[in-house]
């Protein structure tokens, strides 16, 4: 009898030891927080051809814009160095997945199809598609329907969204590709094309940059549009980002860096 029950008293004891010794499946992972506390380097992609939010000096390779100090207050709140990485707007995603910067920054437009294999940060400006053409042109681009004509040449920077608008929304009017997204405006006022269609906060800004264009109606964009910061599919430091950015701009930061490089 006693050995019976010393038999099944081993029988009792022995799943509960495995249990306590396999390892938890839902321990959690290390997120990609934590790889860049431990790097102490935070990585940040821009295109470096987006004014206002970033700008790369083709001679020094050194970034300026929005973006730009917007990084270095969160490489502050993180307390990491911060490393610029070059992208391009078509290679956006696929730098990201390549893990070759650890977020993305400088005026990426909230779109659904990036949200297919990205997070984004919460919104960071309210933004839309409106035209920008030379002054003595405003008022015949007054409308989508008087630019989508034939005849008509619309300038389009390769792989982002305002190709992707072109694209989708004109039938007529000849989409001319410029690859140097920088150097697009020189090209319209120089009459490489006829108005170029873009977020309506960079219309604002190159009319002024540029006194030979005019923004044709940004404050009645074409669409509804939102810009704000690609992350990798990971929650905490998604969760992080949108703490930080609702802090700056509860206290001020974000609309005095905006006021910085807008007006």
């Amino acid at each position: 009898m006693r050995a019976l029950l010393r038999v099944l008293l081993l029988a009792l004891l022995l799943p509960s030891a495995a249990f306590a010794q396999a390892p938890s499946s839902s321990a959690p992972s290390a997120s990609r927080l934590d790889a860049i506390l431990a790097r102490g380097t935070l990585r940040v992609g821009l295109t470096g051809d987006y004014r206002p939010f970033s700008l790369r000096d083709a001679a020094s390779g050194s970034f300026s814009g929005l973006d730009v100090d917007m990084a270095a207050s969160l490489g502050k709140a993180l307390g990491v160095k911060v490393e610029l990485v070059p992208t391009t707007w078509g290679g956006l995603l696929g730098d990201l997945a390549a893990d070759k910067f650890d977020l993305a920054m400088g005026g990426i437009s909230v779109n659904l199809e990036r949200q297919k294999s990205a997070f984004f940060s919460m919104p960071v400006m309210r933004a839309g598609k409106a035209a920008i053409a030379r002054c003595t042109d405003k008022e015949r681009f007054a409308s989508l329907e008087a630019i989508d004509r034939a005849g008509v040449k619309v300038l389009a920077n390769p792989g982002g969204t305002n190709e992707r608008f072109d694209r989708a929304t004109l039938k007529a009017a000849e989409i001319v590709v410029f690859p140097n997204n920088a150097a697009i405006f020189d090209a319209l006022v120089a009459g490489r094309g006829d108005v170029m269609i873009t977020d309506a906060v960079e219309t604002r800004l190159q009319q002024k940059l540029h006194p030979e264009l005019c923004a044709i109606h940004p404050d009645q964009p074409f669409d509804f549009g939102e810009l704000a910061y690609l992350l990798p599919r990971d929650p905490v430091l998604k969760a992080y980002v949108d703490q930080w950015l609702h802090f700056s701009f509860a206290t001020g930061e974000y609309a005095g860096l905006t006021r910085k490089w807008l007006e």
